[in-house]
């Protein structure tokens, strides 16, 4: 099988409380973390920013990198065998800045440990293992 290379950068964003994920439900009710695909020369940040005004109408605070984590997959939706390099930050200060430029995925904010149990990719899961290893050392929630 041929794969094609899709480079993504995503966020692990948490609401004021972290008790909470921002979370994307495509078409589909897969569950993904907000980003999505490099464009041409874009930086992470830039790629971030820019998934993040496209999907959810947002702006954020780009914290630390969670780490990178690749995957082989297959897109029934797109008939493309993938594999998938993504780089994973933190992020915070979710601020609504326009309507989302998509409207056909479905926003919300979802408790943490059901999103950790719940995204489709397990590069999105391991990100959020990664964010609260690192979070647990900041303050309660």
């Amino acid at each position: 099988m041929t794969y094609k290379t899709r480079i993504g950068v995503y966020g692990v964003i948490p609401d004021d409380t972290g008790k909470r994920l921002l979370i994307l439900e495509a078409p589909n009710h897969a569950l993904f973390l907000p980003g999505g695909e490099v464009e041409g020369q874009e930086s992470d940040a830039q790629t971030l920013a820019r998934e993040l005004l496209e999907e959810f109408g947002v702006a954020v605070t780009q914290g630390a990198l969670l780490g990178r984590a690749s995957e082989y997959f297959y897109s029934h939706h797109r008939q493309t065998a993938y594999y998938h390099p993504a780089t994973f930050y933190a992020a915070q200060d979710i601020r609504r800045v326009q309507a989302p430029l998509e409207d056909f995925n479905t926003l919300m904010l979802m408790p943490v440990e059901l999103a950790a149990a719940q995204l489709k990719r397990p590069t999105h899961r391991w990100a959020v293992a990664q964010w609260l290893r690192l979070t647990a050392g900041s303050a309660p929630r």
